[in-house]
Formats: C-alpha cells, structure tokens, sequence
C-alpha cells in the first residue's frame, strides 16, 4: 500500500485518539471538586499523605507534635479560610465566584474544608454545635455577634490571637479583624465549637486518657 493511501487512515487514527484524550480530560475535571482548584489545596487530596492530627490546643498548653506529613483539620479550615481574604461581600453571597455574606463564608470554609455542613445562617449557626466560654477559644471556633438589635446577626472564625476572620458587611471583603476592637467587643455575643470539632477534641481526650 502506498504512503498516500495509508495516510488518511493514520490521520482518522490520530484523530481517534486526541478525541479519546480530550473526552478523559474532560471527565476528569468533572470528577475534581472545585474547590480544590479554588483554594490550593489540591496537593493534600491528590497525594494521599494527608493525615489528620491532633487540633490546635489552647494557649499555654504544649502542642502535641504531629506525625511526619499530618495536616490537621482545623490547619484545612483555617487555611482555606485565609486563602479566600479579599474576596467582596455580597448579601447571601454563598460562592467565592458571587462573594460571601458572614454565614454564607463560614458555610462555605467548613464545607469546602473538611466536609461539614453548617446551618445557613449566623442565628442558626449559633444554636448549633457547643457552647463555650471566650477563655477558651480555640483556632476554628465561631465567634457570634449582635450586629442589629439584640438578634444574633454575624459570625465569624476565631483564627488564635484574639483574632477573628469574617465576610464583614456591605462594600468591604473577607478579612481578618480583633475580638478586642471596641465595634466587636461591644457587640459580642458569644462562641460556639462545631459539632465536627468537639467530636475530635473528644477523641483526642479519649486518645490521651
């Protein structure tokens, strides 16, 4: 058979298969949640040496050093959380493509982090988990506000430091601000551990005990 024969042939077969490429990129990309691509975080997913660790402990407790290549659940939240500053505020905002309202933010971390559903919104977010006193704020605690009258209005992530990161309000971003500035202290109104959270502190006592 001649060369000039052969070629369309080669040519439909070369086709076939950049076909078959795209078609497996595309599934592929299907497959990866978005908010690997969104946050960085992708590496811990794809390589399979994330381990979780022991939680932050509180001030003026010794650490417990983790094993070579943990990443604890709390570091995801916190992490993720810093990686989404700047992003604008928009009321009910869900989504870093929309911006985020303070629950909607705080939502969107513990989901797109570590696989934990909140509740939508501040109010009902501090119903939910377990009721802890300010001394005893650990890094991925929520700190509660009341913002407009004397409802719960406004929430964001105790981040270690007397500091804490929220979707603020209206015409500002998601950023990180001080539980001892007189606008927040004044209108603080208490904190909250997540329910995933308290369970791991549980275990981690069991684990120690």
């Amino acid at each position: 058979m001649s060369i000039s024969r052969a070629l369309p042939g080669c040519l439909r077969v070369c086709a076939f298969l950049l076909g078959a490429g795209l078609v497996a990129g595309i599934a592929q990309a299907q497959q990866e949640p978005t908010w690997l691509s969104d946050t960085g975080i992708r590496a811990y997913a794809v390589t399979g040496t994330a381990r979780f660790a022991q939680p932050v402990p509180p001030a003026g407790v010794a650490a417990v050093e983790p094993s070579h290549g943990s990443f604890s659940p709390i570091q995801l939240v916190i992490n993720l959380a810093n990686r989404l500053r700047d992003i604008r505020y928009k009321r009910g905002g869900r989504e870093p493509s929309t911006g985020f309202d303070c629950s909607g933010f705080v939502r969107y971390v513990f989901r797109q982090g570590i696989g934990a559903d909140l509740p939508n919104t501040s109010a009902a977010q501090f119903q939910a988990g377990q009721k802890i006193a300010r001394t005893e704020l650990r890094s991925g605690d929520l700190v509660f506000f009341r913002t407009a009258g004397k409802r719960i209005s406004h929430v964001g992530i105790y981040t270690g430091d007397g500091e804490f990161i929220h979707a603020p309000s209206s015409g500002k971003r998601v950023s990180i601000s001080r539980l001892s500035e007189p606008y927040w202290a004044r209108r603080f109104a208490g904190a909250k551990r997540p329910q995933v959270l308290a369970v791991l502190n549980s275990d981690d006592r069991r684990n120690q005990g």
